[in-house]
């Protein structure tokens, strides 16, 4: 079974967790720019593990199905529609061949994530089936989608199931975890950087009291905010060192800088803070123009956070487990 771009949109690529262990190589982790979002869709399209979902931004792809399977969508609400008629985030949806899936105008969010049981055919490059975009290589050709384009799927559905398999999903209670809603916020949960002692007492706590506004000079690198300029007690040279998402650097002109999935594998520029992994779907979800700020928590809230974060997903896993024994029944 295949999927035929119709149209395709501002910018829909495939996305996974990344690839990590290859950043000595100069090899960007990458991946989705929201963990959360992507790991729901996968979820609730009763895949199992780390599938590619395809990260659409803002203005979604038209997309025709060449066969029956089932996807599901999280992340932005961008009015998706299945042959015209209204399909909701955060469900399993059943399509057949000759269905035709679009979006319209953005309601909330920047980014959504559509999965499909079974996963996309697209070949693994160094355990991921991540696009980096950058570098031109991974998921569908190294690139974005493209009119025309048709990409396969791994899962094949009979024919004769496909009513039975409809009512299912149609009944099928879902209730999402509060941890793994939507939660919009105004600052986001961070932590003190390694380098924060090098600034001045007043950039610190400008930092943890300003508000930033997302310049639009931002994409999946990182995320460049205008607000209150930060500065060093004195001018130091500091030595590259390994990048992380989330990390909070700031450049010589003082305005910081937010590392998002597709960051540079090594940087110089002095880390004020780094923002709890817990919080990294809010900034992702953010347009150009919006304002945020940043409010401080210790390393330990921000691991309690995280534990909290994957107890509830385990536990949509386990409440799932009935979709995804009904899904498996419907492939050939």
């Amino acid at each position: 079974m295949s999927i035929t771009v119709l149209k395709a949109g501002m910018l829909s690529s495939f996305q996974d967790l990344g690839r990590p262990g290859h950043q000595h190589l100069g090899i960007p982790v990458g991946g989705a720019m929201d963990s959360r979002a992507h790991r729901l869709a996968n979820l609730l399209a009763g895949n199992d593990g780390d599938e590619a979902t395809l990260e659409i931004t803002l203005a979604g792809p038209t997309l025709r199905f060449e066969a029956p399977g089932c996807l599901a969508i999280s992340g932005a609400q961008l009015s998706p529609a299945l042959n015209g008629e209204p399909i909701p985030n955060n469900r399993p949806v059943l399509f057949r061949a000759g269905d035709t899936l679009e979006f319209g105008a953005r309601v909330s969010g920047l980014r959504a994530y559509i999965a499909w049981h079974g996963g996309a055919d697209i070949p693994l490059m160094m355990s991921s089936r991540s696009t980096y975009l950058r570098g031109g290589f991974g998921g569908f050709k190294g690139r974005a989608l493209k009119k025309g384009d048709t990409v396969g799927l791994r899962a094949d559905f009979h024919e004769h199931s496909l009513d039975e398999l409809e009512q299912t999903l149609w009944t099928t209670r879902i209730y999402l975890p509060a941890m793994l809603g939507a939660m919009p916020r105004s600052a986001l949960r961070s932590m003190r950087g390694p380098h924060d002692s090098l600034f001045t007492p007043q950039s610190v706590d400008d930092f943890f009291s300003g508000e930033y506004r997302i310049s639009a000079d931002s994409e999946r690198m990182g995320y460049r905010l205008h607000g209150p300029r930060l500065t060093l007690k004195e001018s130091v040279q500091l030595l590259s060192e390994a990048t992380c998402f989330g990390s909070v650097q700031v450049p010589p002109d003082g305005n910081p800088i937010v590392l998002m999935a597709d960051r540079q594998t090594t940087g110089g520029y002095a880390k004020i803070a780094h923002v709890a992994t817990v919080d990294l779907p809010v900034i992702a979800q953010c347009m150009p123009g919006d304002t945020l700020g940043f409010t401080e928590i210790s390393l330990e809230q921000a691991q309690q956070l995280d534990a909290r974060r994957e107890a509830a997903f385990a536990r949509l896993h386990q409440a799932l487990q009935g979709l995804r024994q009904a899904l498996d029944a419907a492939r050939r």
